[in-house]
């Protein structure tokens, strides 16, 4: 503890004999909507009037992090004193009094009349009930109310979060802590550093950090830990190893050693992306055989045997290791695979990334499949949203998490969601990712969706209107083959249709309830950009916010042009065509910043949809 903290919790104690108003019960309300959706939750009681001063009961187990969280929430929510040494009036409690439930990273909350409770089956579980607690905060007049519930709740699956595993230009760090505490925010756990810019991890991997790199790294693992974030290093020696030479070994544990005086406790050696048909030295031949499949097998078991035996082992804390397998995307046996489900060590975790690299489903059938393949619940890789393919080129993946079936948890040891180079667009789809794996059964993506675009615009119900508008137009997911897994612009497309079917059918009104849309479509920019939507995603989005301006005021013209010609005034028509094709060519000319694998491209915007209507409507109004 600091000395700063010291003085600090001094002065509080210092106020603890103040006296406390018992707070009025506020009205009963519906159960919140809580995220990630909670295994149980019931509305217990009237909501509970925040008051001004409360008493903060805390014991031996209670959690730094959750206790730091918690105080900081208290205030923002305009409590002015906590004491520590009373539990007279409104008492808030945080620790594990033995009522949590019996699941790892679990937590109960009660809100009563005079007080909230908060138990975790350990200091994970004790701060998600804190993350609870958040967004249980009501606005009662011109102060605070909480509602009240209780609630109990665990995690379906033991590993959630992200993987920073794409190709291209890379996060910054600024990035890498907001999504860190992003994940804790959503109750996510693991944060896989597999970035592809960090030579050290893959090309020059035997290389010890330079002292700028290993503070930059301490940085990003003191903030995981703040958050109850597992940061896992992940490192790729497949490209040059020599999986027989002890010197090689050696080096790998080094640099583990490295990073575990920083604080990393999670590790992976991945094999991904790497030959079957050649040996980085001739000595692998002599102990493993020619090169092929099995002999591949033999190799990563051995060396991920070692480090399980001889690192993961003798280290204090170190979490079972992870693998990325060589043979990721598919459910075939193999000798590969036969080698792995065989010989490797129980405890290691395997990685999978579904029935191709970017799975249009990922089924349960196909997940028992897999698991029994490899002898043990699978660690899902999900390349959704990452963006850093051919297919995606000129894209923001803004769709919900979706297609993914309930039961996984039952053949998935979790999930860890693939971001795009753009981190805080990627939040709309991780957001999904954290709610399945927390709990797939109660998932809803029509639910989900909603919350993680207002979480980005910060609750402000006019600007996330907007974003419903801006990601419906972003809402394309492709695959690696033609055909995506999610369409575009399901909601304008679903607009379009009604429109044509009333205008054929000779009801010209139909022509204001599209137009009112293309309105939104052309001022949800503007909006998104007023202050309210996080700032991270306005700069990541503005190349195509800069477009949807153009095709939305593109779409009105055209409309407009369409009602000209049809009372007559042909004039009037010409005109706004001739603007809407002027509006179309800027639309079309504006570029992406130079911030994925594919470069500068066209922004697209709902492509397939708008500008198809686009050419419909000037055919129907010319023709």
């Amino acid at each position: 503890m600091t000395v700063r903290r010291r003085a600090w919790l001094a002065a509080v104690v210092a106020t603890s004999a103040l006296t406390m108003v018992q707070p009025a019960a506020a009205r009963p309300g519906s159960v919140p909507v809580v995220s990630p959706t909670p295994q149980q939750i019931n509305r217990d009681t009237a909501d509970v009037t925040l008051p001004s001063a409360v008493a903060l009961a805390t014991d031996g187990s209670t959690d730094g992090p959750a206790k730091d969280l918690l105080i900081s929430l208290l205030k923002q929510h305009g409590v002015k004193k906590i004491s520590t040494g009373s539990q007279r009036g409104f008492v808030v409690r945080l620790g594990n009094s033995g009522d949590a439930p019996a699941q790892a990273e679990g937590y109960s909350l009660a809100v009563r009349r005079d007080g909230v409770t908060i138990n975790g089956r350990d200091g994970a579980g004790q701060f998600y009930g804190v993350q609870t607690l958040r967004q249980l905060f009501v606005r009662n007049g011109h102060g605070w109310a909480v509602s009240g519930v209780a609630v109990r709740d665990w995690p379906n699956m033991a590993l959630r979060g992200s993987i920073e595993g794409f190709y291209g230009p890379p996060w910054t760090n600024e990035d890498r802590l907001r999504q860190i505490a992003f994940l804790g925010e959503t109750k996510a756990n693991t944060y896989i550093y597999s970035a592809k810019d960090d030579a050290y991890l893959r090309a020059r991997w035997r290389d010890p950090y330079p002292q700028q790199e290993l503070a930059t790294l301490r940085q990003l693992v003191q903030a995981a830990n703040a958050n109850h974030v597992d940061f896992t290093y992940a490192l790729s020696p497949g490209v040059s190893i020599c999986f027989s030479s002890p010197q090689d070994v050696a080096a790998v544990k080094a640099k583990f050693q490295s990073v575990y005086d920083l604080g990393v406790r999670s590790f992976s050696l991945p094999f991904d992306d790497i030959s079957y048909t050649k040996w980085n030295c001739a000595a692998d031949q002599k102990a493993f055989g020619a090169p092929g499949q099995a002999a591949a097998g033999k190799a990563q078991v051995s060396l991920l045997n070692e480090i399980t035996k001889n690192f993961v082992r003798t280290h204090d804390g170190v979490r079972p290791l992870q693998t990325v397998p060589t043979e990721y995307s598919d459910l075939a046996d193999s000798p590969y695979k036969t080698e792995l489900r065989e010989h490797l060590d129980p405890s290691v975790v395997v990685q999978w990334t579904g029935t191709a690299v970017v799975p249009p489903s990922v089924k349960n059938d196909e997940a028992q499949q897999v698991s029994t393949v490899y002898g043990r619940k699978v660690f899902l890789w999900d390349n959704y949203p990452v963006n850093d393919f051919d297919q995606s080129a000129g894209r923001l993946l803004l769709a919900p998490y979706a297609h993914r079936e309930a039961g996984l948890s039952k053949y998935l040891n979790g999930i860890v969601s693939n971001p795009m180079n753009q981190e805080a667009a990627s939040e709309i789809a991780e957001f999904g990712v954290a709610d399945f794996s927390w709990n797939d059964a109660g998932y809803s993506p029509e639910r989900s969706w909603p919350q993680a675009l207002g979480r980005l615009a910060g609750g402000d119900e006019r600007a996330t209107a907007a974003l419903k508008v801006f990601a419906d137009l972003e809402h394309l997911a492709p695959v690696f083959g033609p055909t995506p897994w999610q369409p575009q612009a399901p909601v304008l497309a679903a607009r379009v249709a009604d429109f044509w079917q009333r205008w054929n059918a000779g009801e010209h009104s139909a022509l204001g309830k599209l137009r009112s849309y293309a309105e939104q479509i052309r001022n949800a920019p503007n909006v998104i950009r007023d202050g309210h939507v996080q700032s991270a995603f306005v700069r990541e989005a503005s190349p195509w916010l800069d477009a949807t301006a153009l095709w939305g005021d593109a779409m009105v013209t055209r409309l407009d042009a369409l009602a000209a010609a049809t009372r007559g005034d042909d004039t009037t028509a010409e005109r706004l065509t001739a603007t809407a094709d002027a509006l179309v060519k800027r639309a079309e000319a504006v570029k992406t910043g130079n911030s994925n694998r594919w470069g500068v491209r066209q922004a697209l915007v709902g492509d397939g949809v708008l500008d198809a209507f686009l050419v419909q409507v000037r055919a129907a109004t010319v023709g």
